[in-house]
């Protein structure tokens, strides 16, 4: 069976925003090989369409861009939407019926899939299915933007922490 993991870099005071956080590259090569981990990912439709950043080469990519690049190509990706009529490669549109989707998807598969997104994050951990929360802290107040969690925060249990790189705090909760 597979874990339903909720994972994404989050400010100090709470809030998550993909402009906000370059990775250092100790934190790169950690996300390089998580994504090669796992068993694929989920996306709602707005952080699935920042995702396909990585869909085609750029030339002004380095070495661990294109690692990063192949990870996420190689990988299954389901996308929660009713606005989108198609996807790309690799990709599966989800339309209708989020629970009985995602619990076939972990009924099915073995190892972690990765949902990103606060929105459809919020919607998984209603439905009781997100197994793991994963924030990577970043040494950043932003003030504003989307928080980490769109809802109320569910019961949680610290289950692990540790730094990756300079600046980061990985904190790996458990539902309570």
């Amino acid at each position: 069976m597979a874990k339903l993991v909720y994972a994404l870099n989050q400010s100090l005071d709470g809030y998550v925003d993909h402009m906000e956080f370059a990775p250092d590259p100790a934190l790169f090569r950690h996300f390089i090989d998580d994504v090669r981990g796992l068993t694929g990912s989920v996306y709602g439709r707005r952080m699935y369409e920042v995702m396909r950043y990585w869909d085609e080469d750029h030339s002004e990519w380095d070495e661990a861009e294109r690692d990063y690049a192949a990870a996420w190509r190689s990988q299954p990706k389901w996308v929660v939407s009713r606005s989108l009529k198609s996807v790309g490669p690799n990709a599966t549109l989800v339309e209708d019926d989020i629970e009985a989707a995602i619990r076939g998807l972990k009924a099915q598969l073995n190892g972690e899939i990765e949902v990103a997104g606060p929105e459809l994050a919020r919607s998984l951990t209603d439905l009781g299915l997100v197994d793991e929360y994963r924030l990577y802290l970043h040494p950043v107040v932003l003030g504003r933007g989307k928080p980490f969690f769109a809802g109320p925060r569910p019961p949680l249990r610290l289950v692990a922490s540790d730094r990756i790189g300079e600046d980061v705090i990985r904190l790996k909760y458990v539902p309570a």
